[in-house]
């Protein structure tokens, strides 16, 4: 049987929320190297309230174990529309990958970036995330021109799709 995730709607900077961000940088010093652990993109919590931005928290008997949000992106046009939200710290505890509990949160961030009017949303992650590529693109997202922070680093991969 599979688990099932309580989604609950949290601020960036509420203590579960910083918790497993603070696992998800450190998955990318693993994965990358480096110091900044895929922190130089900086987030900032105010982006992630409604109506620019939407943040939760995956539950599984009360303990948090995956995460995402998104933020309002009117910096950029990808796939005809500049009407765009940004996927940002996707994560799911270690030792509960594989489980589908990443596609839980991400139908929940296209949800409500479609019903808070946004037309498409797009993400940055890098080459090495064999499992966070496969995922968005299972999910419909398509490869566009890159964007943001790693932009010009030859391992960045940028995803769109529209809702």
């Amino acid at each position: 049987m599979k688990p099932v995730l309580e989604l609950r709607d949290v601020r960036l900077d509420h203590p579960d929320a910083r918790m497993l961000v603070a696992g998800a940088l450190a998955f990318y010093v693993a994965l990358y190297g480096g110091e900044d652990g895929g922190d130089a993109d900086e987030t900032h919590a105010e982006d992630f309230v409604a109506p620019i931005g939407h943040f939760v928290v995956g539950y599984l008997d009360g303990r948090p174990v995956a995460a995402g949000g998104w933020r309002r992106r009117d910096d950029l046009t990808r796939l005809g529309t500049s009407r765009l939200a940004e996927i940002k710290r996707m994560y799911v505890v270690d030792e509960l990958r594989g489980q589908g509990l990443s596609r839980v949160v991400l139908a929940h961030l296209e949800e409500t970036a479609r019903a808070a009017g946004h037309e498409a949303l797009v993400l940055s992650t890098g080459a090495p995330q064999v499992a966070a590529v496969g995922l968005y693109r299972a999910a419909g997202y398509e490869l566009v021109e890159p964007f943001g922070h790693y932009a010009e680093h030859p391992l960045c991969r940028c995803f769109a799709k529209r809702l």
